[in-house]
C-alpha cells in the first residue's frame, strides 16, 4: 500500500489532508514539523510527502533539503502544499527536489490529480 507522510504544523490541515489521502486508499502518518517528519522518515521512508512550507522547529524547505541528502531520501515524491505562491518559493522548492507544488486550500480532486501525475494513483481510481 502506498504510504503518505503529511508534514504540517496545523492540526486541522493534517486532519483534512489525512481524510482526503485515506479516501484515496493510501496509508497515512503525520508529523507536526520538519524535524518530526525526518524522524518519521528514519523509521519508515514514505512513498509521498505532503509538505507545508512555514512550520516551527524546522520548515518545509529545510526538511526537503535534509530529506534528499539521506539514504533513500531521493525516493519519496514530495508535494509542497502551502500558501506561499510567489515564483521564488516555487522555484526554490523545485530546485531543492520537490516534485509538485499545490496551493492551500486544496481538495480531493486536486490532490488526486497530482498523485496520478506522479504515478501514485491509477487512472481508474475514483475521486
Amino acid at each position: 500500500m502506498t504510504y503518505c507522510l503529511i508534514v504540517d504544523d496545523s492540526r486541522t490541515i493534517r486532519k483534512v489532508s489525512r481524510d482526503i489521502v485515506e479516501s484515496l486508499s493510501l496509508e497515512v502518518a503525520e508529523a507536526e514539523n520538519g524535524a518530526a517528519g525526518l524522524a518519521a522518515c528514519q523509521v519508515r521512508m514514505p512513498d509521498i510527502v505532503l509538505l507545508d512550507w512555514n512550520m516551527p522547529v524546522m520548515d518545509g524547505y529545510s526538511f526537503l533539503k535534509e530529506l534528499r541528502k539521506r539514504p533513500g531520501g531521493e525516493t519519496p515524491k514530495v508535494v509542497f502544499c502551502t500558501t506561499e505562491n510567489d515564483m521564488d518559493h516555487i522555484t526554490r522548492a523545485l530546485e531543492a527536489g520537490a516534485d509538485e507544488y499545490i496551493m492551500k486550500p486544496f481538495d480531493k480532486v486536486i490532490l488526486a490529480a497530482k498523485f496520478r501525475e506522479l504515478g501514485l494513483l491509477s487512472e481508474t481510481c475514483s475521486v
